[in-house]
């Protein structure tokens, strides 16, 4: 099968909390136990789908997001993920017509299915209508006439007699019901103050969950009028995104200056991971390969030492909050750390990096790198943002300007080195983050597709390091 003609389909809703997640997890792992290769994708920044995605396929749950990375490579971006899969399926974001604040459609679970020529199914809690649902299909049919709204799927419906109205009502809508699923709490996923809580947190339970929710999905959704409609996709003009393609110079008549060829071995980059460190987008390991790094993942509860031969470092998101004392009691992976920055090798941290390197986090003893203290708050910081290098540092040349997403309840202080990371230019004007010898810490999650530089000028600094050393 051509690449662009993988079947496909978008999984939206009329807004959050409908069941989106539920039901997209629950037919990836349906379909995978029925033998098919599943590709799963999530609309936007979010990190914890899929973790869920990933368990339920066994394939890594990939974002699409058209506000992080341009609408351009939305479709690059997920030819490259499913490539090789029989199906993909796309979790949407927030409702349907939903996208990032005061841009209309950008980045909205809408925008992306047009991107990908892609059907939608609306998931649509019933729990509290019955003939009004098709009043309510009907609006979201016919508000965009590019989205195609080729199915439903009627959720937390009460009764026999509940479904059979419901279906009733959904007859003279001209959108054909492809399942429902009636109210059941047994395969809940649990969730805190930013979410559901990853799937490395409650490996065991998540994996009861995903087999409930596909066990769910295959007695109340026609899976092979699914797949049929799937298969109904045209094929996308796009050629796959090649992160080796993305690194090398425009007119590709010399080396890539950002891959480290010139050193005498690949650099090792450590890449932290395990329960507090699960947000990372599958790109950013694969553009680091493809800059000439070897990329090795530790994880800062079980490791007291990074992998030998560590030249350079990246520590994402997560929440190290909730496991501080843990962090915090690991004293020797602390001082490598230390240890590390202080030599000047490269480290990129993101967010729950940033807390890891701070002095403390809620008075717990961290990494030290930074001089400044973390600590939990109600407030929650939520948003896309843009941004520009302020100067040159081993992450980013002076003026590179980026798009990225904040999403935390902690605050720290300072907020901002003598060298900030970034300035933000758009929704708010301000200085966030620190820069100091190698280190670059932010509070803000950028997506490495849109901008491949990051990875290579992180590369080529652990590759002269290691010429060095």
């Amino acid at each position: 099968m051509n690449g662009g003609s993988i079947p496909r389909l978008v999984i939206a809703a009329p807004s959050s909390g409908a069941g989106k997640t539920t039901v997209a997890t629950g037919l990836m792992a349906a379909f995978a136990d029925a033998g098919l290769t599943v590709s799963p994708h999530k609309v936007g920044p979010d990190y914890i789908d899929p973790g869920y995605h990933s368990l339920a396929t066994g394939r890594p749950g990939r974002n699409l997001d058209a506000y992080l990375c341009g609408p351009d490579r939305v479709a690059p971006l997920f030819l490259h993920g499913a490539a090789g899969a029989d199906l993909a399926l796309v979790e949407g974001v927030m409702g349907l017509f939903d996208g990032a604040s005061g841009m209309r459609e950008l980045s909205s679970t809408a925008q992306v299915a047009k991107l990908l020529r892609a059907p939608v199914v609306l998931v649509v809690d019933a729990s509290s209508q019955s003939r009004s649902v098709a009043a309510l299909v009907h609006g979201f049919a016919s508000w965009d006439p590019e989205v195609r709204l080729a199915g439903v799927i009627l959720n937390k419906v009460g009764s026999d007699r509940h479904e059979e109205l419901l279906r009733e009502a959904m007859d003279s809508s001209g959108v054909p019901v492809l399942g429902a699923l009636r109210r059941d709490g047994r395969a809940g996923t649990p969730s805190r103050h930013l979410g559901l809580v990853p799937v490395a947190e409650r490996r065991a339970e998540a994996v009861e969950s995903v087999a409930e929710l596909a066990a769910r999905v295959r007695a109340g959704c026609d899976l092979e009028a699914l797949l049929a409609l799937a298969r109904t996709v045209p094929e996308l003009p796009d050629a796959p995104w090649d992160p080796a393609a993305e690194l090398a110079p425009a007119t590709g008549s010399e080396p890539a200056p950002v891959a480290g060829a010139a050193a005498p071995e690949k650099p090792l980059i450590a890449v932290a991971g395990g329960p507090a460190f699960t947000f990372s987008y599958a790109e950013h390991a694969e553009l680091l390969a493809a800059a000439g790094a070897e990329v090795a993942p530790f994880d800062p509860l079980r490791d007291e030492q990074l992998p030998p031969g560590t030249r350079g470092l990246v520590i994402g998101g997560g929440f190290p909050e909730m496991y501080a004392p843990d962090l915090s009691a690991n004293a020797p992976l602390r001082a490598a750390v230390a240890e590390l920055a202080a030599s000047g090798a490269p480290v990129s941290a993101e967010c729950a990096g940033l807390l890891y390197l701070s002095r403390s986090i809620d008075g717990k003893p961290m990494c030290g790198v930074l001089p400044a203290e973390a600590r939990m708050t109600d407030r929650l910081t939520l948003g896309y943002r843009e941004a520009v290098a302020l100067r040159d540092n081993a992450l980013a040349a002076a003026g590179t300007r980026v798009r990225g997403h904040e999403f935390h309840r902690t605050a720290l202080e300072p907020g901002a080195g003598t060298d900030p990371a970034w300035g933000l230019t758009h929704p708010e004007r301000r200085v966030e983050g620190f820069v100091t010898g190698g280190v670059h810490a932010s509070y803000l999650h950028v997506h490495w597709a849109a901008e491949p530089s990051l990875a290579g000028r992180l590369v080529t600094s652990a590759a002269q390091g290691a010429a060095r050393a």
